[in-house]
């Protein structure tokens, strides 16, 4: 069942077009990775589906909702139900672990914060680190906190844009095997933007190739491996 449809989009940059009418389809509670070379318009679908950007034209449809139709917002991006892990993460440097995992909450004015973050600290591993700053943790925690912050929300969509970048294969392993957990603890539905064929071969329940802002195949990393041989050299992540 398709939880996100994007119909007919076109977006440009200045005099520049990043999208070429791209109909696509995300599958709810599976993961799915955007998968293609810098400036392939991955990002930019991904902003599209949080409301942080504007189509020129189409329609985006989350769940039952029209949200965007022909260069008009219909629905705010805080009332998309989406989370988002930026690129590099985002983290607030001055707040603590526990802090950076209040935020949102605190802005929601929601009760109980204390026994929700603490919650969320306990699935992630990182109760013992709550009074740390962002300084003071690995790359791995990071990654972590920027997840639990999102996470602890409960938005329906999580909305990844290469969170692991820099990261080693051993630690981008074990950040993967949390984020499958996430999906199949939380029922939620994930899209991974990355240009790591490590990562997109080996970690999506699908795969959806992109190009100069023109989708070119979609499928499960099987189907694409056999299809693109090229692709199928060097590409999988070993996982227990």
């Amino acid at each position: 069942m398709s939880i996100v449809k994007l119909a007919n989009i076109n977006m440009s940059y200045g005099d520049k077009q990043v999208l070429h009418s791209v109909n696509l389809d995300i599958e709810a509670n599976k993961i799915t990775c955007l998968f293609g070379k810098s400036g392939s318009g991955k990002t930019t679908v991904l902003r599209l589906i949080a409301g942080l950007e504007t189509p020129e034209s189409g329609e985006i449809i989350i769940g039952n909702r029209v949200v965007s139709k022909n260069g008009k917002i219909l629905v705010p991006p805080r009332k998309r139900n989406t989370g988002f892990i930026f690129q590099d993460l985002a983290l607030w440097p001055h707040f603590t672990v526990f802090e950076n995992i209040a935020f949102g909450l605190k802005e929601r004015k929601e009760k109980n914060i204390k026994e929700k973050v603490y919650k969320a600290l306990e699935f992630s591993g990182l109760t013992e680190h709550a009074k740390k700053y962002p300084h003071q943790l690995s790359g791995g925690q990071k990654q972590l906190v920027a997840i639990s912050r999102s996470l602890v929300l409960k938005p329906e969509i999580l909305l990844m844009d290469e969170p692991l970048s820099g990261l080693d294969n051993v630690l981008k392993i074990k950040i993967l095997e949390y984020i499958k957990n996430l999906k199949d603890n939380f029922n939620i539905t994930i899209v991974y933007v990355t240009h790591d064929q490590g990562i997109a071969f080996s970690f999506p329940d699908r795969i959806i190739l992109l190009s100069d802002g023109v989708i070119t195949g979609s499928g499960t990393p099987e189907e694409i491996g056999r299809k693109n041989r090229g692709f199928a050299n060097n590409y999988f992540l070993k996982f227990d």
